[in-house]
Parts: C-alpha cells; sequence; structure tokens
C-alpha cells in the first residue's frame, strides 16, 4: 500500500508506521489537545508504539512549572489514551465512520518520573481487551528505557454527539 497516496492507512500486521497526517486521520483531536506526533509501529488488534515530541512551545509548560517545566501526569495519560485510539479506529476499521473512541476509566496509574521539554515520549499501548464497543487497554509511557508513567484504561466506541 502506498502510504503517500493514503497516508491514514496503517500496515496489516506489520510495521504500521503513521506519519502526522496519518494520525490526525484516525483521530478528531487537534492543536492543542492532539498528543501523537507519530506511529512507530502499530500490530492491529495487538499493540501500537507511537511518539510524542514534548517540545517547550506546549502552553502547558507556561504554568507548569515556571522554573521547572513539567508535562502534567493527566496528559501523558492522556497521549497513551490518544494512542490507544488510533490502534482501537484502525483494528476496528473505524476510519472515516464518524465514531469516535471516548475515554470511561483509568485504573493504577502510576507516575515513576517527571516528564520535561526536549524529549521524546514513547508510548506503548496494548490491547488487554478488545470488543465492538468497549476496549480495555494497558499502557506505558517510555523516555528511551526508562518508565516514566503507566496505566490501565477503558474506552468506549460510540458515535459524536448530536
Amino acid at each position: 500500500m502506498n502510504r503517500e497516496a493514503d497516508p491514514g492507512a496503517a500496515a496489516g500486521t506489520g510495521g504500521g508506521a503513521m506519519d502526522l497526517a496519518g494520525v490526525m486521520a484516525a483521530l478528531p483531536h487537534r492543536y492543542p489537545m492532539l498528543l501523537v506526533d507519530r506511529v512507530e509501529s502499530l500490530e492491529r488488534d495487538k499493540r501500537i508504539v507511537a511518539i510524542k515530541a514534548v517540545t517547550i512551545n506546549e502552553g502547558f509548560f507556561q504554568g507548569h512549572f515556571p522554573g521547572r517545566p513539567i508535562m502534567p501526569g493527566v496528559l501523558v495519560v492522556e497521549a497513551l489514551a490518544q494512542a490507544a485510539g488510533v490502534l482501537a479506529v484502525q483494528s476496528l476499521g473505524l476510519a472515516g465512520s464518524g465514531k469516535l473512541v471516548y475515554f470511561m476509566a483509568i485504573e493504577g496509574a502510576k507516575f515513576r518520573a517527571p516528564v520535561e521539554p526536549g524529549v521524546l515520549l514513547r508510548l506503548e499501548v496494548e490491547f488487554v481487551q478488545k470488543r465492538t464497543t468497549v476496549c480495555k487497554f494497558a499502557g506505558r509511557a517510555l523516555i528511551g528505557d526508562k518508565l516514566v508513567a503507566e496505566a490501565q484504561f477503558t474506552a468506549m466506541i460510540a458515535d459524536p454527539p448530536a
């Protein structure tokens, strides 16, 4: 498949890399809430590895915290959830359907180290359970090989609000 012709398409059960255009085709999020910059690999029905480039230009760094910028933990979890959204959209064939992936629950969130500007945050998410309307995921955020956050979360597949 020619990814240039269809940037929203991820390859089958192989590399499945996606650039920013592909991510934006899979998710409704836009700046400043789009927290996935690219997908390094996607195995449909299994897992995704995505990247968020954390830069000092992020709006939240102005107030969190002046003099010691740290990415809010809730946004690290949101980045994991967005990577899970891409995985769900690709695995369930939802691209172009208008369906949205809504966050339902977060469990066992743990924050191991601060996320500062200038890093590449690697988002690793896998399916724990996959159904047509509700999916459970386990996610880990890493900087290099260092675990900085982890959580399990649940999402619902539904139509957008009327």
